[in-house]
């Protein structure tokens, strides 16, 4: 029996980088089934400093990018990247930028019950391909049940603020210690791996940590 290896992901679920990482890392432990991968996912906030609320895209990107055409030089390298990893990303449909403090609530939870890639999975299907608000409590509640969470009990737990700053504090950490960007990949709480790397780099990582057993 393989070994097994923690693999930490830092991650957020409006980032695209995020989600073409998460695709290539996809085929590699398809290609692998028999990776020593557990994996779990930690948040990180592209933007900390977002009004709950979110804001509207446009807004957002000519602020971060100044103006069109730097948003649109910024993003041709995400619109090629997507898709060579068979991604659809359906940016002409996305209206606002949200606060994604409660997503990550939601990964958290989710993880309590065992469906956490489950819920990332979902939030970037929500995000990218459907451009749903996923600072929206209700869009929110909804993605539960899509994965056989009670929907009710995220509802409330929503309303209130459980965990909302323990979240905070594990996204403060994670920037202590170094991890300025993401997606950053953790392997055997050792080795960082930054960016949205290639099925091949998975391959070869899974090739050595067996031949190290």
């Amino acid at each position: 029996m393989t070994k097994t290896i923690k693999l930490d992901i830092m991650s957020d679920p409006i980032c695209p980088w995020c989600y073409i990482g998460k695709a290539h890392l996809d085929v590699a432990l398809a290609d692998h089934p028999d990776h020593p991968f557990v994996i779990e996912w930690h948040p990180f906030q592209l933007n900390p400093d977002m009004p709950a609320e979110g804001m509207g895209r446009r807004e957002y990107l000519e602020g971060k990018f100044g103006g069109k055409e730097g948003a649109v030089r910024a993003y041709a390298p995400v619109v090629e990247h997507a898709a060579q990893a068979g991604l659809s990303i359906n940016f002409e449909a996305m209206k606002r930028t949200p606060n994604t403090l409660n997503a990550h609530r939601l990964i958290h939870w989710a993880g309590i019950e065992g469906r956490q890639t489950a819920a990332v999975a979902a939030l970037f299907k929500a995000y990218f391909v459907d451009a749903r608000d996923i600072g929206d409590t209700e869009v929110l509640a909804d993605i539960a049940d899509s994965i056989e969470m009670d929907a009710a009990v995220v509802t409330r737990l929503l309303a209130s603020d459980v965990d909302a700053q323990d979240i905070r504090d594990r996204d403060a950490h994670s920037r202590k210690v170094g991890v300025n960007s993401v997606p950053t990949f953790i392997v055997g709480s050792k080795h960082a791996v930054p960016g949205a790397q290639p099925p091949e780099l998975w391959a070869k990582v899974i090739a050595e940590l067996a031949s190290a057993d």
